[in-house]
């Protein structure tokens, strides 16, 4: 499974997922709730956005959840947690969070990637203040967020 928030997915997500799917029979993209960090998108959004990025891939499906990652891994007999790591700062929190999903579940494996070049600095962050303030994001998104992006900004102001 490749877990995250996804708010929204960015060209650096896609890259990730397109990679698990030559190295894995199945992948789940599985989106966090995250209610604690208040996404700009809805969770709904967020799942119907990921499926049209990622419709190409046959043997990736996604679906949204709510509570510990570890849990829904177990519950769905998935065997591996996939992580981007981008940069050093990443790794302490990423290497904890493996230790103790070790510790919850020693049977799940977490597997770091690190990204393509060219988007191992763009973050879903980034993205969405580059977005708010009208600035073009197409280079880091899919055109389908791209227009999400615009549409959620044009909303709020």
């Amino acid at each position: 499974m490749y877990p995250g928030t996804f708010d929204p997915i960015t060209r650096g997500h896609e890259d990730l997922v397109r990679r698990c799917a030559r190295m894995f029979d199945n992948v789940v993209v599985a989106i966090a709730a995250s209610p604690r960090k208040q996404p700009l998108l809805s969770l709904e959004e967020r799942v119907a956005l990921v499926e049209v990025v990622l419709a190409d891939i046959p043997n990736v499906s996604v679906t949204g959840y709510s509570g510990l990652t570890i849990d829904f891994a177990r519950y769905n007999n998935l065997g591996a947690i996939v992580r981007g790591l981008r940069a050093v700062s990443d790794f302490e929190f990423e290497f904890q969070l493996a230790t103790m999903n070790r510790h919850l579940a020693e049977d799940i494996e977490t597997v770091f990637l690190t990204p393509t070049e060219q988007f191992n600095f763009v973050s879903s962050s980034l993205v969405r203040e580059i977005a708010e303030h009208g600035g073009d994001v197409s280079k880091f998104v899919h055109p389908h967020v791209e227009a999400c992006l615009q549409s959620a900004f044009a909303a709020r102001h």
